[in-house]
């Protein structure tokens, strides 16, 4: 997992286990409540990852598995959305000591947010609504979700054994990502037994709030994705339209997941409904300088010493680098096979360690080459990521044997440091736009 929160239990008035989890510094208090999948796999889908951090931003999130899902024990067949939900929502409320949160219903949990909403209202804030719906069965007066026969047939499917079933509907831009398609498999068998799950969907899309509506007195906030197939768009709108003075908000994409898609202008939205204002992503990204490194003809040399004395030689490689990044004040990202992948708060000591690292490859009889940019990165847990990553990368592949070559973004962040460069043109980095100028370090003139 990914600095995955700890999980907590705290016990229902009617001494049933709930798990759930607190993340985020922020000063609103948030409850995130959803159906699925359980909170102890969620850390391992990079797309809620980031989600969890934005709103971490700006808030303190309790997640939690309902009863009788993930981690959480009980069983809540055979109720309604308020039935057995307030109590569970109140207790955990008790527990983590949030007075007055902010609640966020997504997906099949929505009508038991609005539920709680409209029976506690001294408990909530603000309501935000995501992906969901006040009931979701074709009536007479009401055009949207499953005709009776056409849940039976997604119910049945629920019983049976398939657990990447689903992905193509619920979450259609990450079909391909085979990652995500045995993570969504893995989160399905964790989050309950198929017959009980069966139950719940049923349960679920019968379940009828529709007469709650005009009583919600919190603000709200109705987020829908356009092109949602799995909760139609219109059920979102039915929800805005029926709730007093709500905001209806339109976010573009086709997923139903809420971290899959464009998770950022999702959580603008609900940043801006609960602050009034936006940061954006803007947290995750800083200026800084990018150094890329290559042992050059790698395969080369691995052929002509042999795996024993290559594995000997990179050993020595790595602590020489690591070494360089400590003297120099520099940050290790990660490897990148053959070289490393490094960032520093000053420009001038990239370069110095940059220098300090090609000289002492050429002591082990090894040659390195280094590229050096500085610009924006975005900061993805322990890794970075941007266009000024793919720059460094692209200069490195350029630069010759024991060369530093940077860009001219370098060059005038060290101007009266008394390093030298020499001009190598004009040239074009794939997959970046524009011509970028080009220079070399000149060896001995830092």
């Amino acid at each position: 997992m990914t600095g995955a929160p700890d999980t907590h239990y705290t016990r229902s008035a009617d001494g049933t286990n709930l798990a759930y989890q607190l993340s985020g510094d922020g000063p609103l208090d948030l409850v995130f409540c959803h159906w699925a999948p359980p909170i102890d796999l969620l850390s391992d889908d990079p797309g809620f990852v980031r989600v969890r951090r934005r709103l971490g931003t700006f808030s303190r999130t309790l997640w939690f598995d309902p009863r009788g899902m993930g981690a959480s024990v009980g069983d809540h067949r055979g109720t309604r959305a308020g039935d057995i939900y307030d109590g569970d929502l109140t207790a955990l409320l008790d527990t983590v000591g949030f007075q007055r949160p902010a609640i966020v219903g997504n997906g099949q949990s929505g009508p038991a947010a609005i539920h709680f909403s409209v029976t506690h209202p001294e408990r909530v804030s603000a309501l935000v609504l995501v992906n969901t719906y006040a009931h979701y069965l074709k009536e007479d007066d009401y055009p949207w979700g499953f005709r009776r026969q056409d849940l039976d047939v997604t119910v049945a499917r629920e019983r049976r054994p398939d657990p990447a079933a689903g992905v193509d509907f619920l979450a259609p831009s990450r079909v391909a990502d085979e990652r995500f398609r045995a993570w969504y498999a893995r989160q399905r068998r964790f989050r309950g037994g198929p017959d009980r799950i069966a139950d719940l969907v049923r349960l679920n899309f019968e379940d009828d709030v529709r007469p709650l509506l005009p009583s919600v007195t919190v603000p709200t906030l109705v987020l829908h994705r356009e092109g949602n197939r799995y909760i139609l768009l219109g059920a979102g709108r039915y929800l805005a339209e029926h709730i007093p003075h709500a905001r209806f908000v339109v976010i573009p994409g086709d997923d139903h997941f809420l971290f899959v898609g464009d998770t950022d202008g999702l959580v603008d939205e609900i940043e801006e409904f609960l602050t009034g204002a936006r940061s954006g992503a803007e947290g995750d990204v800083l200026t800084t300088t990018v150094l890329f490194t290559d042992i050059v003809a790698s395969t080369e040399q691995q052929a002509r010493v042999g795996p024993r004395e290559w594995s000997r030689l990179t050993d020595h490689h790595d602590a020489m680098v690591r070494t360089a990044l400590s003297r120099h004040r520099g940050r290790e990202v990660k490897t990148t096979g053959d070289g490393f992948l490094a960032t520093f708060d000053a420009t001038g000591r990239a370069l110095r360690c940059a220098t300090d690292t090609l000289a002492g490859a050429k002591d082990l009889g090894l040659e390195l080459r280094a590229g050096v940019h500085t610009g924006e990165v975005e900061v993805r847990g322990h890794d970075i990521a941007g266009l000024a990553v793919t720059i460094s990368k692209r200069v490195c592949d350029l630069a010759g044997p024991g060369q530093v070559l940077v860009t001219r973004t370098v060059t005038d962040h060290v101007v009266g440091s008394g390093i030298e460069f020499e001009d190598r043109g004009d040239h074009k980095l794939k997959g970046v736009p524009g011509a970028w100028r080009l220079y070399a370090m000149v060896p001995g003139r830092l």
